[in-house]
């Protein structure tokens, strides 16, 4: 019955998101649980064996959840509960197997293996079990570079070294495996991304459109709280708060703080606008990450200026030196620097502040510069690109307008996955304006 029910929902999946109508919460459910157990099946076992890790160990109390761990667990479990102690171990040969030491039996894949009855102590229960496999590494989320494979607190680290004793020296830093396991996209998942990122690319395309914007009266808080709202109404949510700002043929000129951390307050939107957003979703434990543009015909035009074309294209021209770059291997700061001196060599004003994307917005993997590290990142700059992850393309290029008497800044971010082929982007890039009318 339930693997009829899983296959119902792929097929429901692969013809409902086509359409981009999300799922109902039943499907959804059925189709993240089977990307789970593809994804303990068929990726975990590598990279434990990997990273050398034979037994790796998650564990969280309620409502202060290690990052890691609430993406292991069933799609009707939104928290841990009570102490939930995940329990991998991956021999040299033979299969995964995969335990709960916890009080509530954990999915169909986690075999629970404590009986409070027979053995009070949680921590002794743990403690059986390791002795039982006896590995000879123990891998735990600590990680003083990664905050998302340092999941693990002090409380919960300092009780489980109190209660291994002298098998507390097996204990590693799971840090490559963690970011292995959160930066790595399955083939399900890739399956199923390009269609939750064209979800992102419909929803701005709305926003950025005279059903929602009228020029003179529509103010920047007006299209983010529609787009609030629109998540909403599709039964998605958001993981960040969404901007719209605005650069316009005035004296203002573009700062890097006030765009990244001190937005403007509210404007009213005019005709001659050059309008960007940033707006993401989640759906299905993945995420998305866009940034677009939109331009308010003035009175007498009928399609965008070509300074502003030009413009979008340099952004566009900087987006292909930066993924050409992408080689399994290089770290994050390499192609970023090999990137800006080309971009420049070219001719062209670039930043560069890409980040990896999928369980998280701002994900774990290969940081590629920041909006204030143009020189590097240090630590998950370092990274090494690895195929099968997903990053959001974000960075901007500078143009300077005489018709404004000033610079611009056109601002990306595209969603795209590093395959052994390249880049490729889930839904396409902005390659042209979304054009609003004023009249």
């Amino acid at each position: 019955m339930k693997a009829l029910l899983i296959a119902c929902a792929l097929l429901c999946a692969s013809q409902v998101m086509a359409q981009s109508h999300p799922l109902p919460m039943r499907e959804r459910a059925a189709v993240m649980d089977d990307i789970l157990d593809d994804r303990l099946t068929n990726l975990l076992p590598t990279l434990m064996r990997r990273e050398g890790i034979e037994m790796w160990l998650l564990i969280s109390r309620e409502y202060n959840e290690d990052p890691v761990l609430k993406t292991l667990l069933p799609s009707t479990w939104l928290s841990a509960r009570r102490r939930t102690i995940l329990a991998i171990y991956t021999p040299a040969e033979g299969p995964s197997e995969y335990y709960a030491i916890a009080r509530y039996k954990v999915g169909e894949r986690f075999e629970k293996a404590w009986d409070k009855e027979q053995q009070p102590d949680q921590w002794l229960a743990l403690v059986d079990l390791i002795k039982a496999k006896n590995p000879t590494s123990i891998g735990i989320n600590r990680s003083a570079q990664t905050g998302l494979a340092d999941g693990i607190t002090a409380t919960e680290h300092d009780e489980l070294l109190a209660a291994l004793g002298p098998m507390q020296q097996r204990i590693v830093s799971a840090h490559g495996l963690a970011i292995g396991w959160l930066e790595t996209r399955s083939a399900k998942e890739l399956a199923l991304y390009p269609d939750i990122v064209a979800m992102g690319h419909r929803i701005i395309a709305e926003a950025f459109s005279n059903a929602v914007v009228r020029p003179g009266q529509t103010t920047t808080d007006d299209v983010v709280w529609w787009l609030r709202e629109k998540t909403r109404s599709m039964k998605l949510t958001n993981w960040f708060h969404p901007t719209v700002s605005i650069q316009r043929a005035d004296a203002d000129k573009f700062d890097h703080l006030q765009a990244f951390s001190e937005r403007p307050g509210e404007q009213v939107i005019l005709p001659g606008d050059l309008l960007h957003v940033d707006f993401g979703i989640t759906y299905l434990r993945l995420n998305t990450d866009q940034q677009q543009h939109a331009y308010v015909l003035r009175s007498g035009e009928t399609q965008v200026p070509a300074y502003l074309q030009q413009a979008l294209a340099n952004a566009n021209q900087v987006q292909d030196i930066f993924t050409a770059n992408f080689t399994p291997g290089r770290s994050g700061n390499e192609v970023l620097a090999m990137s800006l001196a080309q971009g420049r060599e070219a001719g062209l004003r670039p930043h560069i502040y890409t980040h990896p994307i999928g369980y998280h917005g701002h994900a774990a993997g290969t940081t590629l510069g920041m909006w204030d590290a143009q020189e590097g990142v240090p630590g998950d700059g370092d990274h090494p690109l690895h195929i099968n992850t997903a990053y959001s393309i974000e960075l901007n290029a500078a143009t300077h307008l005489p018709q404004w008497g000033k610079d611009i800044r056109i601002m990306l971010e595209e969603n795209a996955v590093f395959e052994a082929s390249g880049v490729r982007y889930l839904d396409g890039r902005q390659t042209r304006f979304h054009v609003i009318n004023s009249d």
